[in-house]
């Protein structure tokens, strides 16, 4: 086996919950923006891309070094052992970025970084002429920040948040991995009962009951490196069949979804049948405010409407009020709202336990958090 490093990477200001889903599988880590670092093995590599519920990709750091010119990018890049990673018939793609460096040509980057793997590659299996690149795929990116090149091969493929089983979803969905981060922070566990009162597609009450059955969120879907010459499918298979024996498919669950829109209940239902959670997630078409209950030390977390278009605005706030008039009459249940309103606690009538700032996709919002009293 073969020590690597890699990276987690994921959205700004999720970091520390994917570091701590890292340390969960007995790994070491260092952060930076939006990247939790780590040592580890091909083990390692499918252990990540199953288990991680929050982070988008896993890569693996194949060098990193100080460039100014384009010579230097193209003879250190040349200088890798690009042959430990990519067969002769290996389809690599090369994606780029560069921030606040000399060599801010993204297309030249990546065209020069291509042109020095393919003269090493034919150096290394002794070809002349072309490569056909009619194998597995291997997806590069360099990175040039502050001049300063990273070069990474991507793991995962399709972003970790496409786990396959939403197959409808609304107008705005949450990212898989940050509705698992939103039940991750509220600290849930499946003694406690769980409800999203603005449930749309149902992704936030699905991850809900992933994390309480402890179900692999990668566990049924494929990677790029599995694909992999040098990655052994034993691994794969070892790494899945752990988490088939981790998982606990008869933990009982109390989780509802709640939408106005009977559409978005009739996507919800559908998606949550896909992943395995047709019998054991309630979904009811009502409005937020119509929520009723008599059990105790719930969680209630939701995405509720931004109003980001004109005229939208006023319904949204009247939204919120409803909602922190309705939950005064539930002080055991914590109740964790991710919102772009600015004045969300003057409407919901409350000063939050606390406030988080996360990035929907792009647009800036806070997570609200007000903890209930234990009962």
């Amino acid at each position: 086996m073969t020590t690597f490093k890699l990276v987690a990477t994921s959205a700004m200001g999720l970091e520390g919950i994917v570091a701590d889903e890292v340390k969960a599988l007995g790994y070491e880590t260092t952060t930076e923006n939006g990247k939790v670092y780590f040592e580890g093995d091909e083990r390692a590599i499918a252990r990540a891309n199953i288990w991680l519920r929050v982070a988008d990709r896993v890569k693996i750091v194949v060098a990193q070094f100080p460039v100014k010119t384009f010579d230097q990018l193209f003879e250190k890049t040349k200088a890798i052992q690009w042959e430990m990673f990519l067969p002769v018939d290996a389809a690599f793609p090369v994606q780029g970025k560069s921030v606040k460096s000399t060599l801010f040509s993204v297309p030249d980057c990546q065209a020069i970084v291509k042109k020095a793997i393919v003269e090493r590659l034919k150096l290394a299996y002794k070809r002349i002429g072309f490569l056909d690149e009619s194998g597995a795929t291997y997806k590069l990116e360099i990175s040039i920040l502050k001049d300063i090149a990273t070069i990474t091969l991507d793991t995962s493929g399709a972003g970790l948040h496409k786990r396959g089983y939403r197959q409808e979803q609304g107008e705005a969905p949450l990212k898989e991995t940050l509705a698992a981060a939103l039940v991750k922070v509220s600290k849930w566990n499946p003694d406690r009962p769980f409800v999203d009162p603005f449930c749309g597609s149902g992704t936030i009450a699905i991850e809900a009951a992933m994390i309480g059955q402890n179900i692999a969120p990668g566990y049924n879907r494929d990677f790029h490196s599995e694909a992999w010459s040098w990655m052994p499918k034993a691994v794969w298979d070892d790494v899945r069949n752990e988490a088939e024996e981790l998982a606990n498919y008869d933990q009982e669950l109390q989780i509802i979804g709640s939408d106005i829109d009977p559409k978005m209940i009739q996507v919800a239902e559908q998606n949550a049948f896909e992943a395995g959670f047709g019998d054991l997630i309630t979904f009811k078409q009502m409005q937020a405010s119509d929520f009723t209950t008599t059990l105790t030390d719930g969680v209630m977390i939701g995405n509720p409407p931004y109003g980001e278009r004109i005229g939208e605005i006023e319904e949204v706030e009247q939204v919120i009020i409803d909602l922190g008039n309705l939950m005064r009459n539930y002080p055991t249940w914590s109740v964790y709202m991710l919102s772009s309103m600015e004045n969300f606690e003057e409407l919901y009538g409350k000063r939050t336990t606390k406030k988080r700032k996360l990035f929907n996709g792009f647009i800036r919002t806070d997570l609200y958090q007000f903890w209930g009293k234990r009962s």
